[in-house]
């Protein structure tokens, strides 16, 4: 049953999740948005969260940390994420290094969360494929939402 949620219990296997960080000005306001959602398609958490003053960057890798933790919080083990930033996802792979000494921690961050599941898997998504995500950073760094928000599904 990979995937399916467990009846009775807020255990989840198998999950996707969509991330997008957004910064006005880069450094300026920003925000991440995060969508998680089940192989079948259906949304079970949503999150929109201002996080202060910081780079695009910054932005993205606050985005996957936050995706990471929320999904193993819901019990997954084997994660399939999406980014729109080609720099992110090059990075985590190894393709890139990680040359600014800020995002440094941040990447460290990263794989020892992914080091926590069977399977957590990054891939590059078009920025048009990834509208929602989208949507959530660019209106927590508007400051929709009077700092940190998380939206239910």
């Amino acid at each position: 049953m990979t995937g399916d949620k467990v009846w009775g219990d807020s255990t989840y296997r198998t999950l996707i999740a969509y991330t997008d960080g957004a910064s006005q000005g880069n450094p300026g306001p920003a925000g991440i948005g995060v969508i998680i959602v089940h192989p079948d398609g259906a949304v079970i958490k949503e999150l929109s969260e201002a996080i202060g003053q910081t780079t695009n960057n910054v932005a993205e890798y606050t985005a996957l940390i936050r995706a990471l933790e929320e999904a193993l919080l819901l019990g997954c083990t084997d994660i399939l994420i999406f980014s729109d930033s080609e720099l992110l996802v090059n990075q985590i792979a190894g393709t890139y290094k990680v040359r600014q000494p800020h995002l440094y921690p941040l990447y460290q961050k990263v794989q020892m969360l992914r080091a926590k599941f069977q399977r957590a898997q990054l891939t590059y998504l078009p920025r048009e494929s990834n509208r929602e995500a989208d949507a959530l950073s660019k209106r927590a760094a508007a400051g929709n939402l009077g700092g940190k928000d998380s939206i239910p599904p």
